[in-house]
């Protein structure tokens, strides 16, 4: 019982650890005014170090997790944008 209850609030943490770094990520593209793809900016995409443990590992999951919800768009130089429309939705869901 004890061994469930571990896992689930490790699981529960790691969720609360990329949704943290998503946010971090959405912050710090507002404040580049990253919104499209003539000002978008470079991102950490992949791990740095596969054997290193930490938040550092986190950026690329949240990345492409953002990716997948459309927020990010990503450019064929290899840099990143937000997607204001998408974001102003997530921002009017989140204050409900």
């Amino acid at each position: 019982m004890a061994f469930i209850i571990f896992v689930l609030i490790a699981l529960f943490a790691g969720g609360w650890g990329v949704r943290r770094v998503c946010f971090k990520i959405i912050a710090e593209m507002e404040e580049a005014r990253a919104f499209s793809p003539a000002k978008a900016v470079k991102l950490q995409d992949e791990r740095k170090n596969f054997f290193r443990v930490g938040t550092g590992n986190l950026r690329p999951k949240a990345l492409h997790l953002l990716m997948s919800d459309g927020l990010i768009l990503k450019t064929s130089k290899g840099t990143y944008y937000l997607d204001k429309e998408k974001l102003a939705q997530m921002k009017s869901k989140i204050s409900r």
